[in-house]
C-alpha cells in the first residue's frame, strides 16, 4: 500500500511544482517583454521604443515580472502543502508561509546567538541571503520545498486533532499553523549546521552532470519526455531550473542557482551582455528543434501513411495536435497519439528530443524560458537580439522536420505499425472528438455542460463506479486516478468517454488522457461524486 501511495505522492508533488511554475512562466514573459523592449539593439532599430513612457512601461512590465524568481522559494512553500492536502487547502497553504517563516527566522536566530551571522559584504561566501527580510542561510528553492513537504505531513496528522475541552478553540485546522509554526522553529535552529554538508553533496551532483559536457542537455532532454507519461516529468525538470542541480552563478552580485532562476536573473539585469549558456542549454531552446519542427514532421509522417480513407477523418487530430505544440508547447496531444500504439516510436522521440537540446547547446543557441514554443522563440530569442543566436533554431528545425518525418514513415511502414488512421477497424469516433474538445468548442455553454455531465457519469461508471474510487485529480491534459482494484475498469468504456490514452501506473494508479480542457472534465466529476 505505501508503494502505490509513494507513486500517488510523487506524481501530487510533480502537479505541485507546475502551481508556482505556471505563475513564473507568464511573469517570465512580462519580464522577457520588458527586458526586450529596453534592447539596445532593438531601440537603436525602432527609435521610437526610447520614449519615456514606453520605458516606463517596460520597466514595470521587467519589475513585475522579476517578482518570481526572487521569491520562488516562498511560492514553493505555500503551493506543495495547497496541491498535497487533500482537505482544509486554504490552511495548508496559510501554515506553509508561516512554516516557511518561522524556519528562516529560527535560522537567524542561532546564527545570531552562534556569532555565525555573516557580513553583508560576505554572505555569498558564507552560504547565507536575505528571505523575506530576515538573513539566514541560504537553501534556495529545496528551502521552499523541504518547508512545504513538513507542513503537508504536519496538516496530514493534524488537521482533525482533538484537544482536551479547556484548550478546544485551537483544535482541528487551527491547530496546524500552531504545530507548523512550533515544529519549523525548532527545524530552523539547526540548519546552520545540518544544511552545509547537504548543500555540498547537491552542488557536487550539479558538476556531475555538467562534468557529462555537451551529453548534459541531452540527458535531460530524453530523460524529461521518458518520465513523461508517468507524470513524474516536473520532479526532474524542478530540480534542473531551481536547484545548484542545473547550476549557479553570481549575477548583480547575488549568487543564484538553477538554470532557469539564472536565466531570468539574467534577463531582470540590464548590464547583461550574454546569457549563460551553461544555463539556457536546459532551458526552451532545446526543445525548439522537437516542438516547433520534429512533432509536426512527425504529425505529417502519420497522416501520409495513414489509410487514404482515413486520412480526411485524421485531418482534425493532427491540426489541432500541431497548433497546441507549436503555439502553446503542449506536446501530449500528439504524442499520446503513438505512445500507446507504437512505443518503439516514442523511445525515438525520446532520443531525437535529447539530440536536439544537445544541437541548440553545440550552436551556441542562448533562449531561455520554460515552454519551447512559438512564442519563447519570439520573446526570448528573436526580440533579445542576435546575441542569442535564435537564427540558428530555424536551419536546425528543418532538419529535425526531415529527420522525424522520415524516421517515423519508415518505422510505421517497415514494421506496419497501428498509428492513427493505419487502424483495422475505422478510427474511433470517441479519438476524433477527444481532439475537437480539447481545443475547441463550438457548443453553447448549456451543451457543454450537459456533456461534461455524461462524460463524467461514463468515466465513473467506467472506472469501476463510485466505490472502486479512492481519488481523482488532475495535471494540463489527463486525469491522475487512484482506484481500489485497476481491474474493475472498463478500457472500452474509458475510450469512450473521448479519452486519448490510458496510462496504468500500477494496481491502483491509474491515468487517463483528455487534452487541455481535463480541468472541465475533472470539475465535473467533483461535482458528482
Amino acid at each position: 500500500m505505501r508503494k502505490f501511495i509513494s507513486m500517488d505522492f510523487f506524481q501530487n508533488l510533480g502537479k505541485a511544482f507546475m502551481l508556482p511554475v505556471a505563475l513564473l512562466s507568464a511573469l517570465g514573459l512580462m519580464l522577457g517583454i520588458g527586458s526586450a523592449l529596453m534592447t539596445p539593439q532593438l531601440v537603436e532599430v525602432i527609435p521610437f521604443l526610447g520614449n519615456g513612457v514606453i520605458v516606463f512601461i517596460a520597466k514595470f512590465l521587467a519589475m513585475t515580472g522579476a517578482f518570481g524568481f526572487q521569491n520562488l522559494p516562498a511560492l514553493f512553500a505555500v503551493a506543495i502543502p495547497i496541491a498535497l492536502a487533500k482537505y482544509e487547502k486554504g490552511v495548508a497553504g496559510f501554515a506553509g508561509l508561516v512554516g516557511f517563516y518561522m524556519m528562516h527566522n529560527s535560522a537567524n536566530f542561532m546564527l545570531i546567538q552562534q556569532n555565525l551571522l555573516a557580513d553583508k559584504s560576505s554572505l555569498i561566501n558564507n552560504g547565507q541571503t536575505f528571505i523575506l527580510g530576515v538573513q539566514t542561510v541560504d537553501m534556495g528553492v529545496l528551502g521552499g520545498i523541504i518547508a512545504g513537504l513538513i507542513v503537508y505531513n504536519l496538516h496530514r496528522k493534524y488537521y482533525k486533532v482533538q484537544l482536551p475541552d479547556a484548550l478546544s478553540f485551537f483544535s482541528g485546522a487551527r491547530f496546524v499553523p500552531i504545530i507548523t509554526a512550533i515544529t519549523m522553529s525548532l527545524f530552523g535552529l539547526a540548519l546552520p549546521f545540518i544544511w552545509p554538508p547537504i548543500a555540498h553533496l547537491i552542488n557536487s551532483a550539479g558538476r556531475s552532470l555538467v562534468s557529462t559536457g555537451i551529453f548534459a542537455p541531452f540527458f535531460f532532454g530524453m530523460g524529461e519526455r521518458l518520465l513523461l507519461p508517468f507524470g513524474l516529468h516536473h520532479i526532474l525538470v524542478a530540480l534542473i531550473r531551481f536547484t545548484p542541480a542545473g547550476g549557479e552563478m553570481l549575477v548583480n552580485g547575488h549568487m543564484v542557482y538553477g538554470a532557469l532562476n539564472i536565466f531570468y536573473a539574467q534577463l531582470a539585469d540590464h548590464t547583461t551582455g550574454q546569457f549563460n549558456p551553461m544555463a539556457t542549454q536546459f532551458l526552451s531552446q532545446g526543445k525548439m528543434p522537437t516542438f516547433l519542427f520534429g512533432l509536426p514532421g512527425a504529425a505529417l509522417a502519420i497522416y501520409h501513411t495513414a489509410k487514404p480513407e482515413n486520412r480526411s477523418q485524421i485531418k482534425g487530430v493532427l491540426i489541432s495536435g500541431v497548433v497546441a505544440c507549436v503555439v502553446a508547447g503542449i506536446t501530449e496531444p500528439l504524442e499520446f497519439l503513438f505512445l500507446f500504439t507504437a512505443p518503439y516510436l516514442y523511445v525515438i522521440h525520446a532520443v531525437y528530443t535529447g539530440l536536439g537540446f544537445m544541437m541548440a547547446s553545440l550552436l551556441h543557441i542562448t533562449i531561455g524560458n520554460t515552454d519551447g514554443n512559438l512564442i519563447d522563440l519570439v520573446v526570448f530569442g528573436v526580440l533579445q537580439g542576435t546575441k542569442t543566436k535564435w537564427y540558428f533554431v530555424l536551419p536546425l528545425g528543418i532538419v529535425w522536420f526531415l529527420l522525424y518525418y522520415f524516421t517515423f514513415k519508415l518505422v510505421i511502414l517497415k514494421f506496419n505499425l497501428k498509428t492513427l488512421g493505419r487502424e483495422d477497424e475505422a478510427v474511433p469516433d470517441a479519438v476524433i472528438g477527444a481532439s475537437d474538445s480539447a481545443f475547441s468548442d463550438k457548443k453553447t455553454n448549456d451543451s457543454v455542460v450537459l456533456d461534461k455531465n455524461s462524460q463524467a457519469n461514463m468515466i465513473i461508471e467506467a472506472l469501476g463506479g463510485r466505490d472502486n474510487i479512492i481519488s481523482i485529480d488532475n495535471c494540463l491534459t489527463r486525469l491522475r486516478i487512484v482506484l481500489n482494484d485497476i481491474d474493475l475498469i472498463d478500457e472500452v468504456k474509458i475510450k469512450a468517454t473521448k479519452s486519448l490514452g490510458i496510462v496504468k501506473l500500477n494496481k491502483q494508479n491509474l491515468q487517463v488522457v483528455y487534452g487541455v480542457q481535463v480541468h472541465l472534465i475533472k470539475a465535473e466529476l467533483d461535482k458528482i461524486l
